[in-house]
């Protein structure tokens, strides 16, 4: 079984920063690449960072600049740091691989609010 934990999501300003956290239990750091995802109200979970299996890391257009992933993977942990949050960023944030073929499970997610 895999059980996925995020966390570090909360209330925050237009133009603030967080830095989202997620640890994993069983086989998937390290051998599937790794992803943020996020749904917003009303709209379908989208991808919007990802670090493939060689290391490589991706974001998508509408973050480009401002979130930035990592992986310590001593510790087994993904980040995903935020910064210069928007209102269009509010969604709940997930972490899963990239493969969602052989891991179709989510966790609970963390929430992100950006509000004045």
């Amino acid at each position: 079984q895999v059980r996925l934990v995020e966390s570090g999501g909360g209330l925050v300003q237009p133009g603030g920063s967080l830095r989202l956290s997620c640890a994993a239990s069983g086989s998937i750091f390290g051998v599937n690449g790794m992803g943020w995802y996020r749904r917003a109200p009303g709209k379908q979970r989208e991808l919007i960072a990802a670090m493939l299996i060689d290391g490589s890391t991706k974001v998508e257009d509408s973050v480009k600049g401002r979130f930035t992933i990592s992986r310590d993977h001593a510790k087994n942990i993904m980040y995903l740091d935020m910064n210069n949050l928007k209102p269009e960023d509010t969604a709940t944030y997930y972490c899963n691989s990239l493969n969602l073929v052989r891991f179709p499970n989510w966790g609970q997610g963390t929430q992100v609010t950006v509000s004045s």
